[in-house]
């Protein structure tokens, strides 16, 4: 894990933050997803008809997406923030399928920081790869504010 302080951030602007460990998808954590959200199409939760179609079934690519707080946590960790939030996403993609059973990870680029709301509006550029894959799973430009 990187440990980077708040005032230091700027620095890192155009670099490879980092890249997370990998992470298994589990069967349960698809259908714990499914639950919460209501979207049980059978390509995730139907196990014996997506993998007689599609040869496993799919993680949903909202699940993969809402991995990036998860996986980020264990790139970098920024000293003297008293908090943190969400504020959106210019651009989110799903480049490929990720099957059940599939390890996946986050690699991250600083894009952009400026100063917004008295905290440090970062861009990040979020590249979820599966492995043994040629193309990722995700590519998402996500935007937060931290504050210190």
């Amino acid at each position: 894990m990187r440990l980077v302080n708040y005032g230091d951030l700027e620095s890192l602007v155009g670099t490879e933050v980092g890249v997370s460990p990998w992470h298994q998808i589990t069967q349960s954590q698809v259908n714990k997803f499914a639950e919460a959200t209501g979207d049980h199409q059978w390509i995730h939760v139907d196990v014996e008809r997506a993998t007689r179609e599609l040869g496993a079934p799919i993680a949903h690519g909202y699940l993969t997406l809402s991995l990036l707080p998860m996986l980020a946590a264990q790139i970098m960790r920024v000293e003297g923030v008293t908090r943190g939030i969400n504020f959106g996403c210019n651009k989110v993609r799903f480049t490929n399928m990720v099957p059940v059973g599939s390890r996946v990870r986050l690699r991250q680029k600083l894009l952009k920081i400026e100063e917004r709301a008295g905290g440090k509006q970062m861009i990040m550029e979020n590249t979820i790869e599966i492995d043994g894959k040629d193309r990722p799973a995700c590519v998402a430009e996500a935007i937060s504010i931290i504050y210190g």
